[in-house]
């Protein structure tokens, strides 16, 4: 069994784009500019935005955090995306999920100017990547792409298992692992909460992506042996023997399937790295399209 280190990964690709940007201001060029809009004081949220913050820091982005109360509307949330959008200083930027319960979580997404929609939820977005046309790929499917291209996991002709259905990770990962490109080309199912045989399906696949959101979900009698496992998920658990009275862990009990599989992601530390650093990835390719 080999680790998929996405730590190790994400940081070498940091250190390659801190060498762009040092290009791009030898040119005379500005650094990218990224922005997030955190709403509200929700936990996960506000770790996952202030290591952007810091990501963009370490690789020379400018960076710019723009936090709103909860009780915000609707109308001046849109407001706010709207001056992003027409911000000439600002390259591409989030808006962090989950939202409020009063705001329409596709009304925001639609109103991302597609240019900048770094996070590669729009429609337009989405609709490229279908159609195999340059696009923001959504940073997680992306990062995952990534961590198999650079551990060069051969993908053709296998059989790929997609656990979730997930807008965000399973139907993108579905369709970014069918198509023709490297890594690629594999038979995918994407399986989901309404499918018969989960188990045996699993069992069948040579490489195994789940993204379900329910901790050690995924067991070793689930995996075949020599299979390919990348998790998704992340998930606190309450434990009383750590200090901060949880830990994190994925959607695969890792502890059980690592002896099966010949290569796993661990969590932490397997794509929530990956995914930040496909957000600088997204953020350093919408600069260069805007031609600034």
């Amino acid at each position: 069994m080999q680790l998929l280190d996405g730590k190790l990964t994400s940081e070498q690709i940091k250190l390659e784009i801190a060498e762009q940007v040092k290009q791009i201001k030898a040119r005379g060029g500005r650094a990218p500019h990224l922005a997030a809009i955190l709403v509200g004081n929700d936990g996960a949220s506000e770790t996952y935005v202030n290591n952007k913050v810091l990501d963009c820091k370490q690789v020379g982005f400018d960076s710019t955090l723009i936090r709103l109360p909860a009780e915000i509307s609707e109308a001046e949330l849109l407001k706010r995306i709207e001056e992003l959008n027409n911000d000439d200083a600002i390259d591409g930027f989030i808006v962090q999920v989950p939202l409020p319960k009063h705001i329409d979580e596709d009304k925001v997404t639609l109103a991302i100017a597609p240019a900048k929609d770094v996070d590669g939820f729009s429609p337009a977005s989405v609709g490229r990547m279908c159609l195999g046309m340059p696009t923001f790929v959504s940073a997680t499917p992306n990062g995952i792409m990534e961590l198999l291209r650079r551990y060069k996991i051969d993908t053709v002709g296998k059989h790929c298992v997609v656990v979730g259905r997930s807008n965000i990770v399973g139907t993108p990962m579905s369709i970014l692992m069918s198509r023709n490109s490297n890594p690629g080309n594999s038979t995918v199912t994407l399986v989901h909460s309404r499918t018969p045989n989960m188990a045996e399906i699993c069992r069948s696949a040579d490489i195994l992506i789940v993204a379900i959101g329910k901790p050690d979900f995924i067991t070793a009698d689930m995996v075949k042996d020599g299979a390919v496992v990348v998790d998704v998920g992340i998930t606190r658990v309450a434990d009383a023997s750590r200090a901060s009275g949880f830990r994190l862990v994925g959607d695969v009990h890792f502890d059980s399937v690592k002896d099966k599989c010949s290569f796993i992601t661990p969590v932490p530390g397997g794509v929530g790295p990956m995914t930040r650093a496909s957000l600088l990835q997204n953020t350093l390719k919408a600069q260069a399209q805007r031609k600034v």
